[in-house]
């Protein structure tokens, strides 16, 4: 998913993209997704909006909104590095540079710096088992990352 997005979160803006969906074929991931690209993340409040306009509990639309770890219910930062832990990079270092990202932000996996400049993810496969330890940022791979090249990035990416 995409950093975060500009637009204010709005539960009139988030109903009208709920109804435009509303007819689509298991409408509940296609809101989701609107939702999440529009604001940056599925706000809880569209909880009861979503569950309203698809007739659905509030129960399903939370179950799958916390089930899918890419939707996001807060703000994410400005820029968002997610650090591949699948066994392929584990075998070459993704274990401690995940730590050392995490001590070097300040944040665990999941959190986003108190400036708002950087969310740190866990994820578990970028494709690029190769070249691991893998890191994402934003939308561009990185390979072969280690410590150095890691504090370069996340120095970059507060700039």
């Amino acid at each position: 998913m995409s950093p975060a997005a500009t637009n204010a979160w709005s539960s009139e803006r988030a109903e009208v993209l709920a109804r435009e969906l509303a007819d689509e074929r298991g409408a509940l991931l296609p809101v989701l997704h609107a939702l999440h690209e529009e604001f940056g993340y599925v706000d809880p409040r569209a909880v009861p909006i979503v569950a309203d306009v698809l007739n659905l509990s509030r129960a399903e639309v939370h179950g799958v909104l916390s089930f899918y770890r890419d939707f996001r219910t807060e703000p994410s930062g400005r820029r968002i590095v997610k650090i591949c832990q699948a066994e392929a990079c584990q075998a070459v270092g993704a274990v401690p540079l995940a730590t050392h990202a995490q001590e070097h932000l300040g944040i665990r996996f999941g959190e986003t710096t108190a400036d708002g400049a950087v969310s740190l993810v866990d994820v578990f496969c970028l494709g690029n088992c190769a070249l691991g330890p893998s890191v994402l940022v934003d939308d561009r791979v990185h390979g072969r990352v280690d410590d150095r090249t890691l504090e370069a990035l996340l120095t970059r990416e507060r700039d």
